[in-house]
């Protein structure tokens, strides 16, 4: 009796976290600025990981911590490498602006 609750109450936490995914996702394509779009891709990974431990919780399965946690450091080093992007983006914009002020002086 008591294994059926934990099993619905990790089933609705997933639905739960399935639609928070989706919310992120249409930020993600819809978000007016660069920022918000990688704080949509970061809160994503950090949603699936948390999914992925509640799986690991339903189906008592140990290896899936790990397998979370390689998704975690993943995770993590995609989003340094789009910050990474986003800013040399944003000084070769920065650079080319100051060198079309200077050119119309």
């Amino acid at each position: 009796m008591l294994q059926n609750a934990y099993s619905f109450l990790y089933i609705a936490a997933l639905s739960v976290l399935a639609v928070f995914i989706i919310a992120c996702f249409i930020r993600a394509v819809k978000g007016p600025t660069i920022a918000d779009r990688i704080v949509a891709i970061n809160m994503i990974g950090t949603q699936i990981i948390i999914m992925v431990g509640v799986v690991a919780l339903l189906i008592s399965e140990g290896y899936l911590v790990d397998v979370s946690l390689l998704y975690a450091m993943i995770s993590f080093l995609a989003v340094v490498v789009l910050c990474k992007v986003y800013m040399g983006v944003f000084l070769e914009r920065q650079a080319k602006a100051q060198q079309e002020v200077k050119t119309h002086d």
